[in-house]
């Protein structure tokens, strides 16, 4: 499988009209005998990247006892400044990909921005040891989701990446999900591969 993720990007690289800004790969991957019927075969999980996707994962912290400059912090008078602002909320939700709180404040969170995370699944995760760490991890974290369609699609890298980072970080999202999904590997179906502005590759079996 290696050498066959490897020469779809080659040749999506190769065939792609060179754009002003580095592309993004996005591996597409259809499902089979996937019943979308049962509520527990629909998911959404936080997943790290072995290289993470060429560009930082934005992340967001709600907490009141962190203070630092190396990551955005938003305290409580932040969050329920941010309930009154219709406009400053969504731009927030819209541009982060992932939020992180602590323990106490998730309810609050939940009742001033529960109707603009929930629908985009970015609902924060509790902060739990390092943080510091955990932020380095989300920073190279991508979300695979399957909601309405038996479709995953997620971004595995772009441009500026060396080739076998790319295909690292492919299988590692293809490993994943024989193991999360409800019949391993025989869930999926066709495996794609597409620059941002290409047409999609099939990954050859």
């Amino acid at each position: 499988m290696t050498e066959k993720i490897l020469e779809v990007i080659k040749e999506l690289k190769e065939k792609s009209k060179k754009r002003n800004f580095p592309q993004t790969f996005d591996l597409i991957i259809n499902l089979k005998e996937f019943d979308l019927k049962k509520p527990e075969n629909k998911f959404s999980e936080d997943f790290i990247l072995p290289f993470g996707k060429g560009k930082e994962s934005q992340v967001v912290i709600f907490a009141d006892e962190i203070k630092t400059d190396k990551f955005k912090v938003l305290e409580t008078n932040e969050i329920q400044k941010l309930a009154k602002n219709k406009r400053a909320a969504k731009k927030l939700v819209k541009k982060t990909d992932f939020f992180l709180a602590e323990p106490k404040l998730m309810s609050p969170i939940g009742k001033a921005l529960g109707i603009y995370l929930g629908p985009s699944g970015k609902m924060p995760k509790i902060i739990t040891g390092n943080v510091n760490q955990l932020i380095e991890n989300y920073r190279k974290s991508i979300r695979i989701r399957v909601k309405d369609s038996p479709v995953i699609q997620c971004s595995v890298g772009n441009e500026s990446m060396k080739d076998e980072e790319i295909v690292k970080n492919i299988e590692s999202v293809l490993k994943f999900l024989e193991i999360k999904l409800p019949k391993g590997k025989h869930n999926l179906d066709r495996v794609l591969l597409k620059l941002t502005m290409s047409k999609p590759v099939k990954i050859g079996e």
